[in-house]
This record gives structure tokens, sequence and C-alpha cells, in this order.
């Protein structure tokens, strides 16, 4: 046992060290673009974290998650840039926004107790597409959301007088405004993953699962299944509009389009990909289909450089390639590439003769 906490002890210390030196080294090898990939990375990780609460814990087919993402931002955009002149602090925006998108969780949860499966993604699909809409002609009579156009010059994160924005120096190293983000949105995933992994193991989470697995039996077992569903909703909306207000104090600019519907269904993908429930899983799927899809767009360059002309247009190759790796996935690694122990032993177990 005492091994076993010493090996965990040191993979941890190891791994700390590596998430630290990381965006230093991407500075460094491949230029500070890569390090505002994993700004984005951190981003959708913490999306994936959140959806993963309603589909991978509770089992509800959500294909309207980007909402909530969309709420998170949209309450950042409005209280803190010059669309209403309002410029309020950072602790008391973010949790704003991120109530605010549980709010909603609550109000798409609330009429789709008795739906499943198909059903539910169908509605919840529905809700994203509208909640879209509803921002995109929210001009006019009163102008609150500017429209398509979206909002500008919305105020990078900050605290108090120091913002993220601006480069610092912190005991003789330069830390440019990627680098702070990074870290900053580094310190979120942790926090998110350490909530994440206590409810899965908690009362709560053992409900989740019973209703994900047989809500009949679950209801029987006298497990609140109203209650519990609308939980899940309002926990996985909590962290999905947290990463919006981080995702439009990092951007600068938000606009209807940034909250489509693919956006919805690749943070879907990460989780299946990942590892459905698997909080590293989750993890995992995030980053790759995150970094992979940007690496692809090199061979644009390549392409140039050695044959002259585009041959293949990057952004084409790249939804080929992800195509590809979905059907692949789903017939050979049905359970994701990193799945919990327990889907391992069952997708081995329905695997046998």
């Amino acid at each position: 046992m005492r091994r076993r906490q010493r090996s965990a002890w040191i993979a941890g210390t190891l791994l700390a060290i590596g998430l630290a030196c990381l965006p230093l080294l991407l500075q460094i090898g491949l230029g500070r673009s890569w390090v505002r990939i994993a700004d984005l990375a951190l981003l959708y990780t913490l999306l994936a974290l959140g959806l993963n609460i309603v589909v991978g814990y509770a089992g509800l087919l959500d294909l309207g998650y980007i909402a909530f993402y969309a709420v998170g931002a949209y309450v950042y955009a409005l209280l803190d840039s010059p669309q209403f002149g309002l410029h309020w602090p950072l602790w008391a925006v973010l949790p704003l926004g991120a109530a605010s998108a549980a709010l909603f969780g609550v109000l798409l949860g609330a009429p789709t107790l008795r739906l499943r499966g198909d059903y539910l993604a169908i509605v919840t699909l529905g809700f994203g597409e509208i909640i879209r809409i509803f921002l995109n002609n929210l001009n006019a009579p009163v102008n609150i959301t500017n429209g398509p156009q979206g909002i500008s010059l919305i105020d990078p994160l900050h605290f108090g007088t120091i913002s993220l924005a601006a480069p610092h120096r912190l005991a003789g190293l330069t830390l440019s405004p990627p680098l702070q983000y990074y870290y900053l949105f580094l310190a979120c995933v942790l926090v998110v993953v350490f909530i994440a992994l206590r409810l899965q193991d908690s009362r709560i989470g053992r409900a989740w699962a019973a209703i994900r697995e047989d809500e009949l039996a679950a209801a029987a077992s006298g497990i609140p299944v109203r209650n519990v569903k609308l939980l899940a909703f309002a926990m996985g909306a909590t962290f999905g509009g947290l990463a919006g207000g981080l995702f439009a104090g990092f951007q600068g600019f938000i606009s209807p389009e940034s909250f489509n519907l693919m956006e919805s269904v690749m943070v879907l993908c990460m989780i299946v990909l990942g590892g459905m429930g698997h909080v590293p899983g989750v993890i995992l799927g995030a980053v790759l289909l995150t970094v992979l899809p940007e690496a692809l767009r090199m061979l644009g360059d390549w392409q140039l450089n050695h044959l002259g002309r585009v041959v293949a247009d990057p952004d084409d190759l790249r939804m080929l390639l992800f195509g590809l790796a979905l059907i692949a996935m789903m017939l050979f690694r049905p359970a994701g590439m990193l799945p919990s122990p327990r889907h391992r032993r069952e997708w081995r177990k329905d695997a046998r003769p």
C-alpha cells in the first residue's frame, strides 16, 4: 500500500511539473500560437467535463450543451464590455455566468424529464438552436446582444488592476498573455476535475449511474429521479457557463456563430472518443480533438513548400481524417480510447463468443 501511494505521489508530482512546463516548452519550440491552442484545449476540457456529467454520469444525451457555453460567454460580455458600459470585476462576473447557465440547465431539464434517448437528443438540439437564434436576433427593438455582429472590445480576464492581456514579469521570467491564460485555465480545470471525481464516488454519482443503467429500477429503489436529473443538468451547465465566461474574456469577441450545433457535436465526440464517464478519458479526448485538427492545418504550408501548390485542402482533409477516426473508434474501441475499468470489463465480456 505504501509503495502504491509513493508511486501515485511521484506520478502526480511529475504530471504537475509537466503541466507547468508545457506552455514554456511550446512557446520556445513551436511558437506562441501553440500556447493559444493549449489554452483552447483547456477550455474544451472544461466543456467536456461538464457534458460528461450529463451524458457520461447520468446517461442523458444532450446535443444542445453549447447553449450553456453561450449563456456564460454572453453574461461575461454584457457585464464586461462597452456594450452597456459596465465593467464588473471578474469575481462577480464568472460566478454569475455559471449561475445563469445552471438556471438555464434547470429550465431545459424540467420539461424533458420524461424523455429519453433520441427524443431527449432532439429536444436539447432544438434548445441549443433556439438560444443561438435568440442571441442572433436580440438586437431589435432594443439592442442587447448586437445581433450577428457580436460583441467586441470585451474586457480581458483581470484581477483588479492586473490584466492577463498584458505581459508581466515573475521571478525574472516574462509571462506572455497566452501563458497567463494557460495557468488560469489549468487551475480551473484542476478544480473541475476534483469536483467531477468527488461527484462520481458520491451518493449523487451512484444515483446518476443507477439512472443511466435503468431509470425504472432506480425509481423503484427510492432514488428521486426528477431531482437527480435536474441536478445533473444544472451541474453540467454550471461548468459550461464557467467555460463560456473564460472564453469571452480570452477571445475578446463573441458572436452567435461561435456557438453552433457543430460545437455541441464536437464536445460530444470528445467524450465518446476519450471514454464516456471516465474523467482521464474525457480529458484525453478533449486534448486530442483540439490539438490534432490544428496540427493538420500545417499540411497546407507543407504542400506549398514542397509541392508548390495546395493539392488537398487542409480543412477537407481534416474532416476526412476526423470521420475515419470516428469510424475506426466505433469499430475497434467502442468504449473509447481510455474507458473506465468497468466499461472495459463490460465490453470484453460482450465481445466473447
